[in-house]
């Protein structure tokens, strides 16, 4: 047992200061650290005592691994669905968490050291100024578990240049530094060793000089060099068309796509080609988010997260037993169902938004 808060919160040198603390679980984000993370930041955005906002995460493994996926499991097995179970309020209350550092009036700075998916995406990936190191590895691994990309994370990746989103979103590939910066995901690179020196210079000279002194230029990205195979497979308008495209392609990296898109959920990847899709059409982050609430809600009470989480996270055995088992078997039907509104149970980013 510790006593340590789970997110340290303090104020120093003009600097509202958002440490993650849960370094033994990669600093994970639960329904406590949110709720502290939306009051730091609703407190700081009208106090002129703070400049800026810094978030980072404590341990060497990385800012954030996601989040609680042990607790949705808990959730979504005991057949506690819908948006008002406990796993539903914590979304809720994170996508509007998105939104709010998505609009923040101030700079928000977001060191992306190390490892960040998922939940860590929506806490650095709408943030102002977002810095990546050579040891980033940013990705969006849910169809591995058989949920769909949230947290914004479709805004993001239907924005990306032609169709690396797509790729990333349906085989759950990692962007190192160069990556994240290609794909829109991050905007500095800074090596690691300089970043005690970049953030005690942000207090003392300011976001945008501490950052024009330290930072380098990123490493090549290995995606964007891989952008005509990519565009050309992903263009494709149903998941099966890009993986017989990805099959019949030269490169040898096509290949290796089409082996990990068909070992995911075949509705997830259904239902993620199709929330990428719309998400390029909606105006903002918050539509976007609204449309991902209806989606994780739905995803909540389906039988591929209980097992993507048995077998990837809970038993480790790493083989899920999909259901339905193949992309042909999943319907137009099925895949409409998870973006049912839900009433009286919206999100309402955007309402909430227009309202502060």
């Amino acid at each position: 047992m510790t006593d340590e808060p789970e997110v340290v919160i303090a104020v120093r040198d003009g600097l509202g200061l958002i440490t993650l603390n849960r370094p033994k679980a990669i600093n994970a984000l639960n329904h406590a650290m949110t709720l502290a993370i939306t009051d730091a930041l609703r407190s700081w955005a009208d106090d002129d005592a703070v400049r800026a906002v810094v978030v980072t995460g404590a341990g060497e493994r990385g800012l954030c691994a996601g989040g609680d996926i042990v607790a949705i499991h808990a959730d979504a097995k005991g057949g506690t669905a819908g948006a008002d179970s406990p796993t539903g309020r914590f979304w809720r209350d994170e996508y509007h968490l998105n939104a709010l550092i998505g609009s923040y009036p101030k700079p928000y700075v977001v060191v992306m050291d190390g490892i960040v998916m998922g939940g860590g995406v929506g806490l650095a990936g709408h943030g102002s100024h977002r810095i990546v190191t050579e040891r980033s590895k940013i990705g969006m691994p849910e169809v591995g578990i058989g949920f769909v990309p949230d947290v914004g994370g479709t805004y993001l990746l239907s924005r990306a240049p032609g169709e690396l989103g797509t790729h990333v979103a349906l085989t759950t590939a990692r962007m190192n530094a160069g990556d994240a910066i290609a794909a829109g995901f991050a905007d500095y690179y800074v090596p690691s060793d300089a970043l005690a020196e970049l953030l005690d210079a942000v207090g003392a000279v300011g976001v945008d000089a501490a950052i024009e002194k330290f930072a380098e230029t990123a490493p090549p990205s290995d995606l964007l060099a891989q952008r005509h195979w990519i565009d050309a497979c992903y263009s494709a308008d149903t998941v099966e068309e890009i993986a017989t495209r990805l099959q019949a392609d030269d490169a040898p990296q096509a290949a290796e796509a089409a082996a990990a898109l068909l070992a995911k959920s075949p509705v997830a990847l259904k239902v993620t080609l199709r929330a990428l899709r719309a998400a390029r059409g909606l105006p903002s982050l918050e539509a976007v988010l609204d449309q991902e609430y209806r989606v994780s809600v739905a995803a909540l009470g389906s039988h591929d997260l209980v097992e993507g989480i048995r077998a990837q996270v809970i038993d480790k055995d790493r083989t899920p037993q999909w259901r339905p088992a193949t992309l042909a078997e999943v319907t137009d039907a099925q895949v409409a169902a998870y973006f049912a509104e839900l009433g009286a149970a919206e999100l309402g980013s955007t309402t909430a938004e227009a309202q502060r």
